[in-house]
């Protein structure tokens, strides 16, 4: 699973239908939430990021990347009890990283799309920590372990959910 540097000649860029963009983030956002009222243990899985990266890495724009995350993070963010923008804070980071690294690295191969999910997963959850309990005042608890497993079993999940993905993108 070779992570190549690659020239910004080399990277292609994709996009996506107008219809794809909106209904697989809300479609992730709905069933992150009906899911996970339903059945308890699909709380460690985090889809809406999962598609976050996914958008973000094939669109290869930070700009791009940072409006995704946002709007994504922020969607979220209203269907939840918590204050508005915590979500969105830590969405928009993951997306502007996620399409810079897409930007200068192959990320289209299985290894280097579990490896950067596992790592984006747990970057999202030290911003979504560090913004709740330092900004927001909210009393959560930190696991490294928990963190590590959950990034892990997202990443599984990522992979194969980026595949499946892929048969979606157009070519720019």
């Amino acid at each position: 699973m070779p992570i190549t540097y690659t020239s910004g000649e080399q990277v292609e860029v994709y996009r996506f239908s107008i219809p794809v963009t909106v209904g697989v983030p809300f479609a992730a956002v709905w069933l992150q939430s009906f899911l996970a009222l339903h059945f308890p243990f699909f709380k460690m899985f985090d889809l809406p990021l999962l598609v976050t990266i996914f958008f973000s890495m094939a669109r290869r724009n930070p700009i791009s990347g940072l409006l995704t995350g946002g709007a994504i993070g922020l969607f979220q963010d209203a269907l939840t009890h918590l204050p508005l923008g915590v979500y969105g804070i830590a969405k928009t980071l993951v997306g502007y990283g996620a399409s810079s690294l897409g930007a200068k690295l192959d990320v289209e191969n299985a290894g280097a799309r579990f490896l950067v999910t596992i790592i984006f997963y747990v970057g999202h959850e030290i911003v979504y920590f560090t913004v709740a309990r330092g900004l927001v005042g909210l009393s959560l608890a930190w696991s490294w372990p928990h963190e590590l497993l959950s990034g892990v079993a997202n990443a599984v999940v990522g992979v194969f959910l980026y595949f499946a993905l892929d048969r979606l993108k157009q070519r720019t």
